[in-house]
């Protein structure tokens, strides 16, 4: 099966990140064909700061690779290194109502919040649709919040279809019940937007500080506790075999049990877990060059995929003439 994802440049990596979407990703280069990008395109609608978003490419793709994603089982590239997903956002944009566009419930929150309403942020269903069409994906694992969108793209797509013909894929969303939904040291989702997150690379100090920060209730150290109530605990047993997560819960429900022993016991397996990862990420870093080779060979197979695509579109539309 062929599965598309991808993941904007934006600042700090955290568990959210990791557990909602980059290890299942990982994971399904072993099973499946996977196409995974740097979504740069998508960045540019929060921010303007051109040196900011070129660093934030690369040390996006460098957290990827150094994390697992493997560019010879995978095909892993930067959006922009792909003009072909601009060519066909114009040409859908020509089958895209403006009614679909306004009822999209993420553009109406980012300006809620306080994101300048222009024309990327309203057409970036748009640009997420040729995203998953030019690829002729099947498969699209999103968070809740991102489900709307890939709803637009199969409206689009059978739209298109309808006219020319059986020349998208249509796609379907994939929601990971489990992980949807990474809890931050507030017990809110995990998210950089309210300061909440557990860094993947961070160093040791900033790490625990992190850690520790989680919130607790006030139950006695000697009282039994509810492991499901607990901030620190839906955090841990993302970590755990179903073996340890079992243990640990009877340690909740035994008594006896400190959060700030459990706390330093979480930070402990979070420093352990990407110990290895931090390194490999570090050697990628120092050699931007090599990174920057790995990233065209994935956009070489990236275009590849594309202008089958597109040759069809083209002849459909009459670009092609």
């Amino acid at each position: 099966m062929r599965v598309l994802s991808g993941i904007q440049p934006s600042g700090s990596l955290h568990l959210g990140n990791y557990f909602g979407m980059m290890s299942k990703m990982i994971a399904y280069q072993e099973e499946h064909e996977l196409f995974c990008f740097i979504a740069n395109y998508h960045a540019q609608t929060s921010l303007s700061d051109g040196k900011a978003l070129a660093r934030g490419t690369l040390e996006a793709a460098a957290n990827f690779l150094a994390l697992g994603m493997d560019p010879e089982k995978s095909t892993f590239w930067v959006q922009s290194d792909v003009p072909e997903v601009q060519e066909l956002t114009w040409v859908l944009s020509n089958f895209t109502p403006m009614g679909l566009l306004e009822r999209c419930h993420s553009y109406k929150d980012k300006v809620v919040k306080g994101i300048a309403a222009n024309h990327g942020l309203f057409a970036y269903p748009v640009l997420m649709t040729a995203d998953i069409l030019l690829f002729q994906s099947e498969k699209v694992p999103v968070g809740k919040d991102q489900k709307q969108h890939v709803e637009v793209a199969r409206d689009i797509a059978m739209k298109f279809n309808n006219e020319y013909g059986d020349i998208f894929t249509l796609p379907e969303p994939e929601i990971d019940e489990e992980v949807a939904t990474v809890p931050g040291l507030d017990g809110l989702k995990m998210s950089k937007s309210y300061g909440n997150t557990i860094d993947l690379f961070a160093d040791d100090k900033a790490l625990r500080k992190q850690v520790m920060r989680i919130v607790t209730d006030p139950t006695p150290v000697e009282e039994p506790k509810d492991p499901d109530a607990c901030n620190v605990y839906k955090i841990f047993r993302l970590f755990l075999s179903k073996e340890e997560n079992s243990a640990l819960r009877q340690r909740y429900q035994a008594g006896g049990l400190a959060y700030g022993e459990v706390k330093q016991e979480l930070f402990e397996t979070v420093r352990d877990y990407f110990a290895p990862h931090a390194e490999r990420r570090r050697e990628l870093l120092t050699d931007l060059d090599g990174l920057r080779t790995i990233l065209a060979r994935g956009a070489e197979k990236a275009r590849w995929a594309a202008s089958k695509t597109m040759k069809k579109v083209r002849k459909k539309t009459g670009l092609a003439y």
